[in-house]
């Protein structure tokens, strides 16, 4: 579990699944305009919001013990 962890890993998955497709408008960032208009309703977007954010909530979650660490 330590390895999933480490910042030579997640750095690189953030980027490559967080924010995939870069191009014409990344996805979190479609799905996130659809959460704050209310219309994240179908399931496939509902996953696909969950599939692209997690890399961050991962991050987050490795930035949260190195801060507790201190």
């Amino acid at each position: 579990m330590k390895r999933l962890l480490d910042y030579r890993f997640l750095a690189p998955i953030v980027l490559l699944v967080g924010f995939a497709p870069f191009y014409p408008e990344p996805h979190l960032v479609e799905k996130l305009r659809m959460l704050l208009a209310g219309t994240l309703n179908k399931p496939i977007d509902i996953l696909d919001f969950c599939w692209h954010l997690s890399p961050f909530v991962l991050l987050v979650f490795r930035i949260a013990q190195d801060i507790e660490k201190l």
